[in-house]
């Protein structure tokens, strides 16, 4: 072990710094997951995720995913919000839409922790109103007490 976090919030969290090189420095998504990946020295099944999320997140950002926060983000375009906010949110929502298997509550308290950790102290507010929003209408039924994390 060395020492660097592991487990899905780590994959998360490199996935997330790859997100940011190519939404920021607009690096080609394989680069900047290859950059990553030089420097996670993550066991070979989280680097996949790493590389999964990456690109399943900007493949799907123009025509899902920004479309859907953009609803939910009353007040605030795209574009006006944080570069790191705007790429937390596309992770999230990704890995809501796109992978079941990982709980929703996980995936919403992951997203609020990078916030509060690479963005403002009000960002993991602003995290958890528009991915509460959209996981009210994914899991009405399971979704109400989920939100009193934040």
């Amino acid at each position: 072990m060395n020492g660097k976090p592991t487990g899905r919030r780590a994959v998360r969290e490199w996935a997330l710094r790859a997100l940011y090189q190519i939404d920021l420095g607009g690096k080609p998504a394989e680069e900047a997951v290859e950059e990553v990946l030089s420097v996670a020295a993550l066991e070979t099944d989280d680097a996949s995720a790493v590389r999964e999320l990456v690109l399943g997140t900007t493949r799907a950002q123009h025509t899902e995913l920004d479309p859907l926060i953009q609803q939910y983000a009353r007040g605030w375009t795209i574009d006006r919000m944080a570069v790191i906010d705007r790429n937390i949110l596309r992770l999230a929502l990704y890995e809501l839409r796109h992978h079941p298997e990982q709980p929703f509550k996980v995936v919403i308290n992951d997203a609020i922790e990078l916030a509060k950790k690479y963005s403002t102290a009000e960002s993991g507010r602003f995290v958890n109103g528009i991915l509460g929003a959209i996981v009210r209408q994914m899991y009405p039924d399971e979704a109400g007490e989920s939100q009193e994390q934040g």
